[in-house]
């Protein structure tokens, strides 16, 4: 007997794209788009429920090769056809002054899990910074199926409700296919030791489902790093994101600590800290229409968080010295 086949697993690119903002992106009229999906197939690879068009990063790559060239003088009759590889070879052979047209390629990143993969299709501001591919199924069901093609896979996030070595085990063999790119693991459930685990083949964990911010980062981190290989930035200042170590409430204490001594300090700190907190959560919301700005925008993150965190440091040294005077604001506040 014959085993059986296992089904193909449905990869859905992210982010998509509207008409509106397709145009603004290549520069061409949203007639002119149309005029070009009716003429030549060069349209939206998916489309909504609702019937609107949804381009892909790959769609949208194109059009701007196209779109180049025939701004350039070329007939689109001519190029409509061409690869993206014959394109950019195209516009080369065009000069130096066409090259910079030439899009960069987002890193790609694979998400793997139903429940994780639903949680970004409410969040799909914080992955505009990558190409991302979606697989609804659970590991073990794609770890042997999974084809992403031969484009090079930057990232690989996986979600795990409850890790154990058999799912450490997974992952490790599902990365090692892929090319061996970083893995991120979400989860429900883990002990030390399987986290210690992760940590030693070089994995990071997170609990699912992690904070949007911390998304945004681990996103960015992936785009600034392939911008790194270009030097236009140091990956090397960039260092894991801080939770806070203050709540808004602990906060307004520590700002009121001037009414027992006489200093304005720990106000002072406190403003900045908040500040600090509102840039930092400002910075992963910030709408970006290209990869590059969103890795700018992931390094304004992650200089802000770290600020943030030094400023909490030099507040902490202020409450520890006055530990009692503090804890009797918060809790009259608290009342």
């Amino acid at each position: 007997m014959n085993a059986p086949v296992s089904a193909a697993v449905q990869l859905e690119p992210r982010p998509l794209y509207g008409i509106g903002t397709v145009a603004r992106l290549t520069g061409l009229k949203p007639d002119t788009l149309r005029v070009w999906e009716r003429r030549y197939g060069l349209g939206a690879s998916y489309k909504s429920a609702s019937g609107r068009r949804q381009y892909t990063q790959a769609d949208l790559e194109h059009l701007q090769l196209i779109a180049a060239l025939v701004n350039d003088g070329a007939r689109i009759g001519e190029v409509a056809s061409s690869e993206r590889k014959t394109l950019e070879l195209l516009i080369k052979g065009r000069g130096k002054h066409l090259e910079r047209s030439i899009p960069n390629s987002k890193p790609r990143v694979v998400f793997i899990g139903a429940e994780l993969c639903n949680w970004l299709d409410g969040h799909q501001g914080c992955i505009s910074s990558v190409s991302a591919l979606l697989a609804r199924q659970p590991l073990a069901d794609v770890v042997d199926t999974l084809d992403v093609g031969d484009e090079e896979v930057a990232l690989l996030v996986v979600d795990c409700p409850a890790v154990s070595m058999a799912q450490i085990q997974l992952m490790e063999q599902l990365s090692e296919r892929l090319g061996s790119p970083k893995v991120l693991v979400t989860y429900r459930m883990a002990n030390d030791r399987w986290l210690s685990e992760l940590t030693r083949r070089g994995a990071d964990a997170v609990a699912f489902p992690m904070e949007p911010a911390r998304l945004a980062y681990e996103m960015g981190r992936v785009a600034v790093e392939n911008d790194t290989k270009q030097g236009e930035f140091d990956l090397g200042e960039l260092v894991k994101p801080k939770a806070r170590m203050y709540s808004d409430s602990e906060l307004a204490a520590a700002a009121q600590l001037k009414r027992l001594v006489n200093c304005e300090c720990p106000k002072h700190i406190v403003e900045l800290i908040s500040m600090l907190n509102h840039f930092e959560n400002y910075a992963t919301q910030c709408a970006v229409e290209n990869w590059t700005d969103a890795a700018v925008h992931s390094c304004m993150y992650a200089y802000t968080n770290q600020a943030r965190y030094l400023m909490e440091k030099a507040l902490k040294g202020v409450l520890d010295e006055r530990g009692m005077e503090y804890h009797s604001l918060l809790r009259e506040l608290a009342n």
